[in-house]
């Protein structure tokens, strides 16, 4: 069944999925297929896998942050079980940049296959290098700049320059028998970026000459119309901030958002503040960006947080995570008095970042709680204090008439900004039917110059809760969802095993849903009345006889009380 499309300009011939897409059958000799593990219809989770001549080319392996309706969960992985039979067949996993969802499920992928190589630029594998170490994983890695080209079994890979909110950027052309692909990465065209590198059009330009048989792009910003703002544009009001806060000011960015923190330490410069990084990812980034030369620090800027506490509050400022709301990181801690940062009247707060949606309401509790504390909050509502890191339709069209591909897969966005994209292709000149919009789990097959759907396999989310990978599932977070919304209620009963009968009343414990002494009294006769009936149709198995116990009460508790606490029953025979 087809979504309802709000897109002026959308023509009915764009190829999009059907839920009920069977698996894929063969791939057609010659041909080139393409699925995505994530990355179509959210943010987040980027995985592609490109087969080819027996071998496989995974570009991106990212991860997804959970939302509110996923409490416990600490990341969320692609789906390796499509794949997992063929890990042998891996030539190597190609990283377009360093940001955690594009490279935060490489640890995961490798405890699979250890020994897969790695594929990126200078700090995208630095970054990653280091997330390994903390795994215990010693990689496989390669190493490669713009203008590179190297191949990785049937598939020849050139590498170019893209502007993004992190340095070292690629996107890249994979070419193969089956035609060319082009995979953009996450991009924009800033014309005025921090570290003067721009996107390389005119290589898209020359790839689009030779001709490019798929062309892959960031989806994200495909609703916005215009040009992405430049990054420039932020150090009047970053400025402003340092220059009028009357205390200290504490910026909370991304830990990988190089270019910001740049201008962040800048202004902090020229105005006389000393800097201290808060939290150990944002610690780990900056020092690894420092080393590298990404990240420029004048002498004696960046200074301990000791050292830090022996300034005048107005000489001060601190950089931290926790921009999204997340429950752990530095920001949110300040904000619930739990970290040993203190915030008070006078503190300015700076949020340097996106407001990813889904987050909204972790993001304003956490403003909200600075805000009682005394903070004056700057963020991107109040404040012009952060540029999208992606490409806005002006720059997607200018790409889309530049390369003049054949076919064209949106990537990299939910639903909405990939059926905005693909009307971008469109009103370009690019053939309706040559539009595929997939989602995870897809297959697309390039076969003879034309794209395709041909199937789907398993995409599903994989859960990281703790130490444990996959143990999570859809029904155990719909518990813990019960649990924190309706209670739980323990319905305890001995049950003579001649009879079938109760052999005393049951006891109930009850947390989170509301009671008093005498609230399960009028639950006794259901419960009597279940087992009598379940006695009368020889149904003795206790398994079966608790599942009727918690039907039966599941039921009483909402008839009576309008709610739905999780059932636990337990049978005991007398």
């Amino acid at each position: 069944m087809d979504h309802p499309v709000p897109l002026s300009g959308y023509r009915q011939g764009m190829s999009h999925p059907h839920p009920q897409l069977k698996a894929a059958p063969p791939l057609p000799e010659g041909g080139l297929r393409v699925i995505a593990l994530g990355g179509l219809g959210e943010i987040g989770r980027n995985m592609t896998v490109f087969e080819h001549a027996g071998k496989l080319l995974i570009v991106d392996c990212g991860v997804l942050f959970p939302e509110e309706t996923q409490p416990g969960v600490d990341v969320i992985l692609p789906d390796f079980t499509s794949i997992r039979d063929r890990l042998d067949d891996i030539v190597a996993v190609v990283l377009t940049h360093g940001h955690e969802d594009h490279i935060g499920g490489v640890p995961y992928l490798l405890r699979e296959r250890s020994d897969i190589p790695l594929v990126g630029s200078k700090l995208t594998l630095a970054f990653l290098e280091a997330k390994l170490k903390e795994h215990g994983i010693r990689p496989r890695t390669v190493r490669v700049r713009e203008g590179d080209r190297r191949g990785f079994g049937p598939f020849d890979c050139e590498f170019v320059a893209v502007n993004h909110s992190i340095p070292d950027s690629l996107a890249v052309a994979i070419r193969t028998q089956a035609g060319m692909v082009l995979h953009t990465g996450d991009f924009k065209m800033d014309q005025f970026p921090l570290d003067d590198r721009i996107t390389d059009l005119r290589a898209f330009a020359r790839l689009g000459e030779e001709g490019v048989d798929l062309f892959l792009t960031d989806s994200t910003n495909a609703e916005v119309p215009g040009f992405t703002t430049s990054e420039l544009e932020l150090n009047p009001a970053i400025e402003q901030v340092m220059r009028t806060a009357p205390r200290r000011v504490i910026v909370s960015s991304f830990a990988s958002h190089v270019h910001r923190i740049q201008q962040v330490l800048d202004a902090a410069h020229q105005h006389g503040r000393k800097v201290a990084f808060v939290g150990r990812s944002m610690v780990r980034n900056m020092g690894i960006a420092r080393d590298l030369g990404y990240l420029k620090v004048p002498s004696g800027l960046v200074v301990s947080t000791k050292e830090l506490e022996k300034l005048p509050d107005h000489k001060v400022t601190l950089v931290c995570t926790g921009s999204q709301g997340e429950p752990m990181a530095a920001l949110s801690r300040m904000a619930n008095r739990d970290h040993v940062i203190r915030i008070g009247k006078g503190d300015t707060v700076l949020l340097a970042s996106s407001l990813i949606p889904g987050n909204e309401n972790a993001i304003y509790r956490v403003i909200n709680g600075l805000t009682r504390w005394g903070a004056h909050v700057v963020h991107k509502g109040n404040a012009k204090v952060h540029v999208s890191g992606h490409a806005s339709a002006g720059e997607l069209v200018y790409c889309y008439n530049i390369v003049k591909p054949r076919n064209v897969m949106p990537v990299h966005g939910e639903w909405r900004h990939l059926r905005a994209n693909g009307d971008l292709a469109i009103r370009t000149g690019v053939d309706p039917e040559r539009v595929v919009i997939a989602e995870d789990g897809v297959v697309v097959d390039l076969v003879d110059g034309r794209a395709s759907i041909t199937g789907k396999v398993p995409a599903g989310n994989v859960y990281v809760d703790g130490m444990e990978v996959g143990g999570a599932t859809e029904a155990s977070l719909k518990d813990r969802l019960t649990l924190a919304a309706e209670g739980v209620v323990t319905v305890v009963a001995i049950v003579d095993a001649d009879t079938g009968a109760l052999a005393e009343a049951p006891d109930f414990l009850a947390r989170g849903f509301v009671h008093d002494d005498t609230t399960f009294e009028p639950v006794i006769p259901v419960i009597e009345k279940t087992l009598a009936t379940a006695a009368e149709e020889g149904v003795g198995d206790a398994r079966q006889l608790e599942q009727l116990l918690a039907r039966a009460v599941a039921n009483w508790a909402f008839r009576t009380h309008r709610r739905k606490p999780l059932i636990i029953p337990v049978i005991i025979d007398a």
